[in-house]
C-alpha cells in the first residue's frame, strides 16, 4: 500500500489524500463503533435513544457511562464495550498516524541513502 524505501517520495497532494483517505477510514470505524454502542444500550439496557448515545458517545471517548444501568446485560454489554472502545482508538489512531509515520520514516531513509558512500 505505501510505497518502497527505494522509490521517491510522493508528490504532497497524493500524499495529502492518502491523508483524508486514512482519515476517512477512521472516522467510519468510530461511526460504526458508536452505532454499535447507541444499538447495545437501546436494545439491552432499554435506555431511551438519546441517552444510549450520549452513553455510547461517553464511553468511546474514554470518559465512562453517564446513567446507571439496571440489567445484568447492560452492564455485561458495557464491560465489553469499554474494552472494545479502547480497541477503537488504538486503530482509529494507527490508520491516522500511519501515513504520516511512514513519510517521516521514508524521508529519514531517503536522506540516510543520499549520506551514504557509493
Amino acid at each position: 500500500m505505501f510505497e518502497h524505501r527505494s522509490q521517491p517520495m510522493l508528490p504532497m497532494l497524493v500524499f495529502m489524500r492518502r491523508l483524508a483517505l486514512h482519515g476517512f477510514g477512521a472516522l467510519a470505524l468510530v461511526l460504526a463503533s458508536l452505532i454499535l454502542g447507541i444499538l447495545g444500550y437501546h436494545g439491552l439496557e432499554g435506555l431511551p435513544w438519546i441517552d444510549s448515545l450520549l452513553n455510547a458517545a461517553m464511553i468511546l471517548g474514554g470518559m465512562g457511562p453517564v446513567n446507571p444501568l439496571h440489567t445484568i446485560s447492560g452492564k455485561i454489554f458495557a464491560s465489553a464495550y469499554a474494552l472494545f472502545s479502547g480497541i477503537v482508538f488504538l486503530a482509529a489512531s494507527g490508520l491516522v498516524f500511519a501515513p504520516i509515520l511512514h513519510r517521516f520514516m521514508h524521508r529519514f531513509h531517503l536522506e540516510s541513502d543520499e549520506m551514504s558512500p557509493k
